[in-house]
């Protein structure tokens, strides 16, 4: 097996970056903004498992989720697991997000380590969904390794990812 750079490497890098980003331009969030780096996906979901239950025990509120789980390419779009009136409100800042790359708006999202959010506590997901013309080419690979991360592309997908994690935390679901 390669490094696991895309697999899941370049999510939880994104994920951090949002944070980063959100930092360097002062953004001071309405709401707690949480990165978490799963553990255990391909071999039960263990730790995906373990945080919705974590969650739902002390009644914690997730109002959004949001996972980066299929390479650190091009972002093409975001796929949800939203009620229609959510998909409407989504779909209605395309063109806010069109500048990152970002071009459809799905149903049919979320990912793996977030389905228990979901499942448990009702959470509204997504998923962001990069050019997937080359992920199989390293996905469980040993060709997924740092050198095949184009760090331009995986930034992109980060600054997609911030700036609708922006859009929800201002103006919500």
């Amino acid at each position: 097996m390669g490094e696991g750079a895309h697999d899941d490497g370049s999510g939880c890098v994104q994920a951090i970056e949002v944070l980063r980003v959100f930092k360097a331009i002062g953004y001071k969030p309405r709401r707690t903004i949480r990165v978490v780096l799963f553990a255990n996906e391909e071999n039960g979901l263990r730790g995906a498992l373990k945080y919705a239950e974590e969650a739902r025990a002390k009644k914690e509120q997730h109002i959004f989720a949001l996972e980066s789980d299929a390479g650190g390419f091009t972002p093409r779009g975001f796929g949800f697991n939203v009620s229609a009136q959510q998909m409407a409100r989504l779909q209605s800042w395309l063109p806010l997000l069109a500048p990152y790359g970002i071009a459809e708006m799905n149903y049919g999202g979320g990912g793996a380590d977030i389905g228990p959010l979901h499942r448990e506590l009702g959470t509204p997901l997504a998923g962001l969904q990069p050019d997937s013309q080359r992920y199989f080419d390293i996905h469980h690979a040993r060709s997924d390794v740092f050198e095949a991360v184009n760090k331009r592309e995986m930034e992109l997908g980060a600054v997609a990812m911030a700036a609708l994690i922006y859009l929800v935390d201002k103006y919500g679901l």
